[in-house]
Formats: C-alpha cells, structure tokens, sequence
C-alpha cells in the first residue's frame, strides 16, 4: 500500500527564510527517484535547484510558479510504496531505510547524495498544519500513472539552460540533448530557439491600441517586481546608505609594473595568474596593516567588531545581475590560489551554480569596474562590511615617470570606508599603500 509523504521547502541555509518557484521540474503523476531535482527556486542568493528525498508517485504540488513560500511549507507530495515504487529503482526501500525520511539530504544544487553532503531532517514551521494527505483513491490513480508516467526527468543540469529554455517558452522534454547521455546543452536550446524563431519571423504583428491618455504613473512604462536577487541587492544598497556615514579617497596609480609582474608570473607556463588575483593579494597585506578596515559596526552593542579573517567578495556581473562572490580566507591563500578560486567563482557566477554559502560572510569588497571601460566611481559599502576598493580601467595615459613625460599604463583607485571604524589618515595610509603595491610589487615583499 502506498504511503503519501510530504516534502516541505528545506532550510536553504545562510539565514534565507523563503523562496521564490522558478519552474516546476516535474508533474503531477510524474515517477520521481530518490533525490532527483523536482523544484528551481530563486532566493535572495541564488537560482538553485531542489531534490526532493523521497521516490515515488507525485501526488500534488504547491504554490504556483513566480510565487514565494517561507521554509517550511509543503512543496510536493510524494505517494511511496511497493506498488509505486516498483518502477522508481526500490526508492522506498531506501528511504524507509533511514527512519521513512528517504535519503534525509538536502544539499541543494548539488544533488543529496553528493560525497560530504551535509544530512538535514526536515520538520514543518511551527505551529503549521500538515497538508492533508490525498484520499485513497487519490493514491490509487497515482499509482496507476505509473504505466504511463515518463520513464525518467529531463536530461539537464544547468540552471541556465532551463531558464533559457524557460524564457523562451521551450519544452525542453521535445529536444534530445547533444551532450554525454542524451544531456541537454545550451547549444542544443539555443538552436532550437532559433528554429522556432526563423519559423514564426514572417507571422503578422498585431497592433497593440493606443493607451489611453491619463497620469503616467498609471499608463505608462514597465513594472519590474523587486524581489530575488534583484530584490536582495535594493535592501542591501538602501540599508547601506541609511546605516553608514561613507567617504570615498581615489588615487591614481601608475600599473606599469604591475602588469609587467604579472607577465613575468605567467611566462612559467603553469596556471595563469590574473590581475583581479594581483590586486586581492594587495588589499590582504593592506588589511593586515590596517586592520581597522576588515570590520564590521554592531549598532546594538554599540561596538566595533574587528575580524580575525579576510573574506574577499568581488562584484561580478551576470546574466542575472550583479553578484559578490566570497574568497574565504583569502589572507591565507597565495597569489595563485586567489587567482584559482577567483576563476572558480566566476565560472560558477555565469553558470547560475553558485550556492548561497558562495554569496555571504565577505569582510571587505574588491569593485573591479574597470571591465566596463569607466575610470572612476564612488562604490556603494557592501552592508554589513567597513571599506570597499574601486578599481577603474588601466589605460595608457601620458605620466610622469622618473622625471621625463611617458606614456604608462594608470589606473584610478577609489577607495569607500565607513567612518565610524576609522578617520581620514587610517584610510588614506590603505589607499596609499595599495597604490604603493601597484606601482612596485616588490613592496608587497616587505608586507609579508
């Protein structure tokens, strides 16, 4: 006999109370296996993909797609049970195996079977009601779906690749993937976007009626709902300007060196080591002089709290927006392993793979505005952090160099603290001393 489980949002970490539901990745009556992606929901982090602990029969699901559930809300029902399961690989026996609470891992984005993955038991909200559980009946027809339902979800991984698709208005169940095992690529969809594109070119458009005259606030223009990331980045922005008095000092630098630095450390042939890396390993010397500027302002207590580790987070800008991905421990990283974890995040940022552990807990910021062609700018503090660096484009610009006129390669530095944590002179020796560093990396020796 079946058994209808019920499988609530998990708590997705990192204090996030709610989430979005992007797309629904399966149906009612749909076999689902133990641990297999059945939801993408956007928080306040991310855009991560859910799998749900249990196999079985999907009996319902709840909330619709662009609505927000708080953690703890029921999700989906799942009917378990031989009947049902005879088709979904024995899930049932393994998940009554652990306590019937199927493989009690969610460890989202990455599967919940993942070697290390952490096991979380999860319980309703308090005070909630359960969701009422289908009539037998109810139970019945799902398991009779199973004949029928597809054999088993779609052959995609990315995030990405399911957002496309989904933006598009692409089925994604009526394209066979290129990649290993039928995998859906973003190759694939994107053909299949221009086909339906080149197909539809020559339909007549219809005309949109005139508005009608009246306030603009009412008739005109598009509303774009702050909520997610976008949502994320406003409250945080806000709060930054409401909560800290900010100055900004900038310098201009002469980069020559640096980039020269640079090439001489790439010419071995070994792993490519980038200037975003060159200028993360300055800023950790530079906190370790000043350590007054790795901090944070507890308004309750009324104290500043000045941290023990460097977590380096870099703006970065995507497909979704901008995100600040965190080096951990970056003050023990070397030049070369800053570079590598700068790439990883970077690939996992334009991929959609970063996870909400990847977003948060940064002690100080690194604004690389200069990829946009600017030169100057007054960044924003990143809330609850005490100081940011700006760095613009590195242009060849006529300089003064040992005492004739050259041309070099410069960069402007701007550099934002809060200046509750320090005055002027703490803040103007850190600028000066990365402006030192980019000029002759060889100070960057004396620092260590």
């Amino acid at each position: 006999m079946a058994v209808v489980k019920e499988f609530t949002l998990p708590d997705l970490g990192e204090g996030l109370t709610e989430a979005e539901i992007v797309r629904w990745l399966v149906q009612v009556g749909e076999v689902v296996a133990i641990d297999q992606p059945v939801v993408e929901v956007e928080t306040a982090k991310a855009v991560v993909e859910v799998p749900c602990p249990y196999g079985g029969v999907v009996t319902a699901r709840y909330g619709a797609e662009g609505e927000s559930l708080a953690v703890g809300r029921p999700l989906i029902t799942v009917a378990v049970g031989t009947a049902v399961n005879s088709d979904a690989s024995g899930a049932a026996a393994s998940a009554d195996g652990d306590g019937g609470e199927g493989s009690g891992n969610v460890l989202v984005g990455y599967g919940t079977t993942a070697p290390g993955a952490r096991r979380r038991r999860v319980r309703p909200a308090a005070g909630q009601s359960p969701a009422p559980a289908p009539a037998p009946a109810s139970v019945a027809v799902a398991a009779a779906v199973v004949a029928t339902a597809p054999a088993g979800p779609v052959a995609v991984i990315s995030p990405l690749v399911r957002r496309i698709a989904r933006e598009n208005r692409l089925d994604l169940r009526s394209l066979t993937g290129s990649g290993p095992d039928g995998l859906i690529l973003r190759a694939d969809v994107e053909r299949a976007v221009a086909a339906a594109t080149a197909g539809t070119a020559a339909a007549p458009v219809a005309t949109a009626p005139a508005a009608p005259a009246g306030p603009a606030a009412d008739v005109v223009g598009e509303r774009v709902p702050l909520r997610g990331i976008r949502g994320a980045v406003a409250e945080k922005l806000s709060r930054s300007r409401r909560e800290i008095p900010d100055a900004t000092c900038w310098v201009d630098a002469d980069a020559t060196e640096l980039l020269a630095a640079r090439a001489a450390m790439n010419a071995g042939g070994g792993p490519k080591v980038s200037v975003l890396a060159l200028l993360a390993r300055i800023c950790t010397a530079a906190l370790a002089r000043y350590p007054e500027l790795n901090a944070t302002v507890d308004t309750e207590r009324n104290e500043i709290v000045r941290l023990p580790a460097v977590h380096i987070g870099f703006a970065a800008q995507t497909e979704r927006g901008l995100m600040v991905p965190v080096v951990k421990d970056a003050q023990a990283r070397t030049t070369s392993g800053l570079s590598a974890e700068i790439g990883r995040l970077t690939e996992a940022a334009r991929t959609g793979r970063l996870t909400p552990a990847d977003l948060t807990g940064g002690t100080f910021t690194l604004n690389n505005y200069g990829v946009f062609g600017v030169d100057g700018s007054t960044p924003i503090i990143n809330h609850p952090e005490a100081a940011m660096l700006g760095v613009g484009r590195i242009a060849a610009k006529p300089w003064v160099h040992q005492g004739e006129l050259a041309v070099r390669q410069v960069v402007q530095l701007s550099f934002t603290f809060d200046h509750r944590v320090c005055d002027g002179g703490t803040a103007g020796g850190f600028l000066r001393f990365v402006a030192d560093c980019v000029e002759q990396p060889a100070v960057l020796l004396a620092a260590v």
